[in-house]
């Protein structure tokens, strides 16, 4: 994270959630066939919660285009953080995309790569770094790249598991943590850290709704604080950040063109 390292945020704008499920879901197609024709593989790293939902039923749905052109035998699908509930509970990320998405598309047991939440926090945590250093096969200090990561961001600015004030975002030399969030209900999660998740080929934030405006307006354009505004340790080593939101979330920000896409540009 040299300082003056510029970052290039382009943001799509739809008119409503609906519309904001379509793009992200033919996002996900372009992005996982362009690392599939490279690399011969796509792996990436998905986050939970209602907007990605309805992304994920679009993928599944026989009757849209998605499922179809999706190259659902060269993926991995892992997870950019999870709660520390076990796997059928309504709170846990990946029962929700088991639901929407897993099972109803063609994909193996071996390219679903779960956090065992149902683990003691450290434990499930430890398991997951190294899930990640076997399946990446990677070596010493490395850290995996996924092709994709996908994020959301909430009210209070934090991003996957990375809450504000909380220890995870200090986090610099592991893959995995366990992550104490007090704010929510006294709760554990396990994360993706920031370096990780910085890594990736291309990373994306998909946010709707009005409570999301002004925290989005202050992580892109008010001055830096990372502790109060995790969202803000996003800064991918590619230099790109692509967000989709819906007009609601992006009621702050810089009028778009006339194909609903912004451009903000910011240095460190």
């Amino acid at each position: 994270m040299r300082a003056g390292r510029q970052l290039r945020i382009k943001y799509y704008v739809e008119p409503d959630p609906a519309a904001l499920a379509r793009r992200a879901a033919q996002y996900f197609l372009e992005m996982a066939g362009e690392a599939v024709q490279a690399r011969g593989r796509a792996r990436i790293a998905i986050s939970g919660g209602s907007t990605p939902k309805t992304t994920f039923a679009l993928l599944a749905d026989p009757h849209e285009r998605w499922r179809a052109h999706m190259p659902w035998d060269s993926l991995d699908i892992y997870w950019v953080d999870e709660r520390c509930v076990p796997p059928g509970d309504a709170d846990s990320n990946y029962r929700m995309t088991r639901e929407a998405l897993l099972d109803q598309v063609p994909l193996k047991p071996e390219q679903i790569h779960r956090i065992e939440g149902e683990l003691e926090p450290d434990v499930a945590a430890s398991r997951y770094e190294s899930e990640l250093r076997n399946s990446f096969r990677l070596e010493g200090a490395e850290s995996p790249r996924f092709d994709l990561v996908a994020l959301g961001m909430g009210p209070d600015g934090h991003t996957a598991s990375l809450f504000p004030h909380t220890e995870a975002i200090h986090e610099l030399s592991r893959l995995v943590v366990a992550n104490h969030v007090p704010q929510q209900k006294d709760s554990w999660r396990v994360t993706l850290t920031w370096p990780v998740i910085n890594h990736a080929s291309s990373v994306f934030f998909l946010i709707a709704g009005t409570d999301k405006a002004q925290v989005l307006n202050e992580v892109l354009t008010g001055p830096r604080d990372p502790e109060r505004l995790p969202s803000q340790l996003i800064w991918p080593s590619s230099g790109i950040l692509t967000l989709i939101l819906d007009q609601a979330a992006a009621a702050l920000l810089p009028a778009t063109d006339g194909e609903g896409c912004g451009f903000l540009e910011k240095n460190r």
